[in-house]
């Protein structure tokens, strides 16, 4: 009886497929490339700080006087009844005085900061504003006397308690306006006022 050899069949291992190393370089290019287009490069971003000049700061602080001695006569009244509100003025009185005693003081200053200042190219913004602003309140404190003058509310009765009414609300407006522009004008800042800024700003 013939012997039939048994057949044994060794298994075969297949090698592990690798990357070619061409693949591999393939591979590492496109990655970088798709770093460098979704990276974005980075700008650094600097905030400069432009103080205003001494000088404009001086004239806009300057500015705001003439409005204020033009509307110190809305005060008699108050000051009339509270005399220690006077105190405060004082330093100011000779000043004051001398304003006074120059013929057509205010028409002439009036028509220097508008003229002089306010259309003046030459100079920043930033006193210009403020000189407009002044201007403007100083037009605005004209009208309340004007009203005054054509209605003529009277010596006696509620025309007079409408007067000083009005005449002590428009004063403490004023010394307002002409604190809060000042100290705004020295420290560099722009003062907001109401119903000035608006029209203000309709005219620069």
């Amino acid at each position: 009886m013939a012997s039939i050899p048994l057949l044994r069949f060794t298994p075969t291992t297949t090698p592990h497929l690798l990357p070619h190393p061409l693949n591999l370089n393939l591979l590492q290019t496109r990655i970088q490339t798709r770093t460098r287009i979704h990276t974005k490069p980075t700008t650094s971003i600097s905030a400069s700080y432009n103080p205003i000049p001494a000088t404009d700061r001086l004239i806009s602080a300057v500015a705001y006087f003439l409005p204020f001695f033009n509307g110190l006569q809305y005060g008699r009244f108050l000051f009339a009844q509270y005399p220690t509100l006077a105190l405060p003025f004082q330093p100011i009185l000779p000043l004051l005085s001398l304003y006074r005693s120059l013929p057509y003081a205010s028409f002439v200053t009036f028509f220097a900061l508008y003229l002089g200042i306010v259309r003046n190219e030459n100079l920043n913004k930033y006193p210009r504003f403020n000189a407009l602003q002044a201007v403007v309140l100083d037009v605005l404190l004209v009208l309340p006397m004007l009203i005054q003058r054509i209605f003529s509310p009277g010596q006696s009765g509620i025309g007079l308690k409408f007067t000083v009414w009005m005449h002590n609300g428009l004063f403490v407006f004023v010394v307002g306006c002409f604190i809060y522009g000042l100290v705004s004008s020295i420290l560099g800042k722009t003062p907001y006022l109401p119903f000035v800024t608006e029209a203000a700003n309709r005219q620069m």
